[in-house]
């Protein structure tokens, strides 16, 4: 994985050397009417990264060719960072790596967990390296998933209030994590999804004549950087296992959504219906790496292995999420976004956004400028 980052980081430099970033105007925050000003914590999807990481600064998820979205916001006195969890992970793996990195402290993915697991129980090392300065009930954080980003910020979020009662019973209590011990709460302000597939995806159900449909990104390379880390995981601790639509439908069971939080989601969409009835790629505005997911994902109806029943409402879709499955998990109250009923503990779900799986971040080769969309979100969030 360190080799693919690094022609990663190559072959990005070498785009943003022909591609300078845009000249974007410049956006306002409304300081005045804001109440509350907490800190901003964006977690990436699968084959992400984050700040962390040394090609952030060339090639910046958050952002791409526009220029680095957390510079941009910090320079206007919003206080914004870019998690950097495991490329290909499971959700809860993440989630632990996530604590840490807020927290300042060794990665530990639990005693249960890492044993049944078959991986190493500690990771990272943090201390003095926080990602942010502060974080308690008085400091108190936003945190947005984009992608399986949002699989991985419900259950951080979820272990934040209530831990995890398998590791209590497991660990002796002078060596749980303080995610595992729960009655963090009110820690968090808000949740907020980015084309995520909070309800699993279809791109995991297809079959084709080739065989199962390649659902990262089209091409050898691709699938390359976005397999399962070769250290001998069992096969559920990872990103693919928890998009399969029963997995994360069975991980939603066990997730509450919290009476406190203020819960955000934007869904995308880059898909029409055509005379067939089926969706299409808008070819001209989706990432070509999109295409074929995209026009396969558009035309399947069937039944996963657990029974469940995929219908026409799951046929539009960003290219690689349905934008049904963005909307909001399937078992939290929910409603679509009216500024003057925004409610804790209700997932309010905003106008579709027309837009690819990584539109956005800003776009890979369609630059997207995203940052009028999150100047509009935090100050939407910040006026609450």
């Amino acid at each position: 994985m360190a080799i693919i980052s690094k022609i990663v980081a190559f072959f990005m430099s070498i785009i943003m050397f022909i591609c300078p970033s845009l000249n974007i105007p410049e956006n306002n925050f409304d300081k005045e009417s804001m109440t509350t000003d907490y800190t901003y914590v964006f977690v990436h999807g699968l084959s992400g990264w984050g700040e962390y990481d040394f090609y952030y600064k060339l090639f910046p998820y958050w952002g791409v060719l526009g220029g680095d979205l957390m510079t941009y916001l910090r320079s206007r006195g919003i206080d914004a960072h870019g998690a950097s969890v495991g490329k290909t992970t499971s959700a809860w793996d993440r989630a632990c790596e996530l604590y840490a990195q807020l927290t300042g402290t060794v990665v530990d993915y639990g005693k249960e967990h890492s044993e049944r697991a078959k991986h190493s129980r500690y990771g990272t090392d943090y201390t003095g390296k926080a990602l942010i300065d502060s974080f308690s009930s008085e400091d108190k954080i936003n945190i947005l998933g984009h992608s399986f980003g949002g699989a991985t910020v419900l259950t951080f979020v979820e272990l934040m209030a209530n831990g995890s009662e398998t590791e209590r019973e497991a660990t002796d209590p002078a060596e749980l994590s303080g995610l595992f011990t729960g009655g963090k709460a009110d820690w968090i302000y808000s949740v907020t999804t980015l084309a995520a597939p909070l309800n699993g995806t279809t791109a995991y159900e297809i079959d084709t004549e080739n065989g199962k449909l390649d659902v990262e990104m089209t091409g050898d390379f691709f699938n390359t950087a976005s397999a399962a880390p070769n250290d001998g995981r069992a096969d559920f601790d990872t990103a693919a296992y928890d998009m399969h639509i029963d997995n994360a439908m069975r991980l939603l069971e066990g997730i509450e959504t919290l009476e406190n939080v203020y819960y955000f989601s934007v869904p995308c969409c880059m898909t029409d219906l055509d005379e067939n009835g089926f969706y299409v790629p808008d070819t001209d505005h989706m990432e070509t790496i999109f295409h074929v997911s995209s026009r396969e994902m558009g035309k399947y109806t069937g039944t996963t292995a657990g029974g469940y029943v995929i219908d026409e409402k799951w046929l539009p879709n960003d290219g690689l999420v349905n934008t049904i499955s963005a909307r909001a998990p399937f078992n939290a109250p929910q409603k679509d976004y009216d500024e003057n009923s925004v409610q804790t503990g209700i997932w309010n779900i905003m106008p579709t956004y027309r837009g690819d799986h990584m539109s956005l971040e800003g776009g890979l080769l369609k630059t997207n400028n995203v940052r009028q969309l999150y100047v509009d979100l935090i100050n939407i969030i910040n006026n609450l």
